[in-house]
């Protein structure tokens, strides 16, 4: 199989660039959604203190006791909040269930009526209070980081670069934390799959 390239863009060209910078990448994301569907993006406003806080309260959440994780598992949600165990979740037509367990961090909606059935409450961690505000802190600057980029894809599709705005305010992300377990049997394992519109990847090593 033959490597890819994945184009590596500065987000500050776009949002404090010249106008100069800012077109050129306008054009440079266009060009990688196209050819690879991929991009690396520098400068996404995540700090290098939050990314290594995140680093720290996320592995300290999945050592905790299997009995206290599962305090926060919430069947009526289907996963959308909270944690979910190992086993719990498989790709679609997979036989085999994947071998992680995972915590998720959705939308908080302020300013206007919503649902409850459409944006749960985020569940909050009690022995790992720190692991509350940086997950929050980190959904808020990943979503401003997915709007910028949209602004750009809207520009780049000669649409007016506030476009997806209306389809994105108190939009309904996912802030997924995995901790994938040990693998045995490669073979055995589902492709992944990505129906979201756009995912934002975090390494296991932030640098």
């Amino acid at each position: 199989m033959a490597l890819v390239n994945i184009p590596r863009l500065d987000l500050l060209h776009y949002t404090q660039g010249t106008q100069e910078q800012r077109n050129q990448f306008i054009q440079d994301i266009g060009k990688a959604f196209n050819e690879t569907g991929f991009v690396t993006i520098a400068n996404h406003g995540l700090s290098k203190e939050l990314i290594e806080e995140l680093y720290q309260v996320v592995p300290e959440f999945f050592a905790l006791p299997t009995e206290i994780k599962e305090k926060y598992e919430f069947p009526e949600l289907a996963g959308q909040r909270g944690y979910t165990a190992k086993g719990r979740e498989k790709a679609k037509d997979a036989k085999t269930p994947d071998l992680k367990e995972f915590w998720q961090r959705g939308q908080t909606i302020v300013g206007e009526e919503y649902s409850k059935a459409d944006f749960p409450d985020n569940p909050e961690v009690a022995e790992i209070p720190r692991f509350n505000g940086v997950t929050a802190e980190v959904y808020k600057k990943l979503e401003d980081t997915g709007r910028d980029l949209l602004k750009a894809i809207a520009t780049y599709l000669d649409l007016e670069e506030n476009y997806f705005e209306q389809y994105v305010i108190n939009g309904n992300s996912i802030l997924r934390a995995i901790h994938y377990f040990p693998i045995n049997d490669p073979d055995a394992l589902a492709p992944d799959a990505v129906r979201a519109g756009a995912t934002k990847i975090l390494t296991s090593s932030p640098y």
